[in-house]
């Protein structure tokens, strides 16, 4: 049995971009991104009287728009926040 004192230690490498750009919080935050848009212009120009009584009065397809909106810009944010800043390295 052989004993050694210091265990090999892997090396930390930065993400490169394709694991970046493809990470799935990105790609997540793009999609609710695409609907947010459509739903909250679907709401503003596309919303009808009929749409707005069957509803209660309430503009579902603008205010579902800008909350998946706010949760692309929440999901963004933590893949900006969550990066590392450089790489780091550890030398013995």
């Amino acid at each position: 049995m052989s004993q050694n004192p210091e265990p090999e230690r892997a090396s930390y490498e930065a993400p490169s971009a394709a694991t970046t750009l493809f990470d799935l919080r990105t790609v997540i935050a793009l999609l609710f991104a695409v609907y947010g848009v459509i739903l909250t212009l679907m709401g503003l120009f596309a919303t009808g009287e009929a749409e707005l009584d069957m509803a209660g009065g309430i503009n579902l397809n603008l205010w579902t728009g800008i909350a998946m909106l706010v949760v692309a810009a929440i999901f963004l944010g933590w893949v900006w926040r969550s990066r590392p800043l450089t790489a780091q390295t550890q030398e013995g």
